[in-house]
């Protein structure tokens, strides 16, 4: 993975929450636009990662993270297999606009697995979460609109 611009590098590896590192980036501006909320079958890969059956179902919610520019910077998936809506984790399927950084990292430290990868909108790393018993992964594509703004404001 060499290939990964250096200003990204930091940021697909970087533990803890991508909403308050994004908010503090933005300067204290962050938005969550929610794109897509659905029941989908598990892709054969996500249900292996998480140790999933393949036949089950998840609740999918697609976004787009906005910091202080009108562009976003970030498009996010999230996975949650039925498993973990039956648990702790059905809270995340009524949050609207609200970040899952805010509860995901709310006084807790969950564990985390994660790979990065290139997909056609941009470099991109994929979590799964183990919090409170509960598996699900997310997925943040950091778009070309976020790499501009760290290569113009570098610290």
């Amino acid at each position: 993975m060499s290939d990964i611009p250096a200003e990204l590098k930091p940021w697909l590896y970087a533990s803890g929450s991508l909403t308050q590192q994004l908010t503090d980036l933005g300067k204290g501006q962050f938005k969550v636009q929610p794109i897509s909320e659905q029941f989908q079958r598990l892709q054969f890969h996500d249900a292996k990662w998480m140790h999933m059956p393949l036949h089950h179902t998840s609740w999918v919610r697609e976004s787009l993270l906005f910091g202080s520019e009108a562009i976003p910077w970030v498009k996010a998936k999230s996975i949650f297999p039925i498993l973990s809506l039956q648990k702790r984790a059905r809270i995340f399927q009524h949050i609207g606009s609200k970040p899952i950084g805010w509860f995901l990292f709310q006084r807790t430290n969950p564990v985390c697995e994660r790979r990065v990868l290139l997909l056609e909108e941009g470099w991109t790393r994929q979590s799964c979460y183990t919090w409170h018993g509960c598996k699900f992964i997310v997925q943040e594509t950091f778009l070309p609109a976020f790499e501009d703004f760290i290569r113009n404001h570098k610290a």
